[in-house]
């Protein structure tokens, strides 16, 4: 847990919460250490290695309503990519074309996110404010965030703000697999299968000869 995450995550009623399960002077500590660290956090090599690896992460907005708005983005591996120790970012393409997120951010600009990784059953927390950039408000940064092996349309980047962040715990994270991360594990039981049929074969040939 990053110093400020408290900061922002334990408002009273969370902390109303927390005493009444007991691990309200625990966190406490936290959030008091936070208020009286000046700035917000800057990332470690820890959460930059980690968000470079995801293919996806599910995004948290808010309307003018006050209701929340969480959405799923997904790419290749790479998506995230890292500007600098306090700020993030991807390519946001082309979709259902109904702009929820990204209209949700134009009337308040903070987001969280949560990264994902199935197979180590690890997730990681942000929380952060959202700008959105144009390719005609800066051409560069949407070419530099563009994967020329991944076809989608790139309508915008968007960049986070990182204020604060969390690593959870990896209880109840059920694993799960890509097709990519299956293939090292599925192609030597290919290899094996392609040999035992070419075995097969033989030994047909084999009996056919002696019949």
């Amino acid at each position: 847990m990053s110093k400020h995450y408290g900061t922002i995550a334990f408002t009273d009623h969370v902390r109303d919460i927390q005493n009444e399960h007991g691990s309200a002077a625990f966190y406490d500590r936290k959030r008091i250490q936070g208020k009286a660290a000046p700035g917000v956090d800057a990332l470690t090599a820890d959460e930059t290695e980690y968000l470079a690896q995801r293919d996806s992460f599910y995004l948290a907005t808010v309307s003018d309503t006050g209701w929340p708005y969480v959405q799923f983005r997904g790419g290749p591996a790479g998506l995230v990519r890292i500007v600098d120790d306090h700020t993030i970012g991807w390519a946001d393409f082309r979709g259902n074309l109904q702009y929820v997120s990204t209209g949700n951010l134009t009337g308040d600009d903070r987001v969280a996110l949560i990264a994902m990784d199935y197979v180590q059953q690890r997730r990681l927390k942000i929380y952060g404010h959202a700008r959105i950039v144009t390719a005609e408000q800066d051409p560069t940064l949407i070419t530099t965030f563009a994967d020329p092996a991944y076809d989608a349309v790139i309508e915008r980047a968007v960049l986070i703000s990182v204020d604060a962040f969390d690593w959870n715990c990896p209880q109840h994270i059920t694993p799960r697999f890509t097709i990519a991360e299956l293939e090292n594990h599925l192609a030597p039981l290919r290899d094996q299968l392609d040999a035992l049929r070419a075995e097969n074969g033989r030994l047909r040939e084999e009996l056919d000869r002696r019949d």
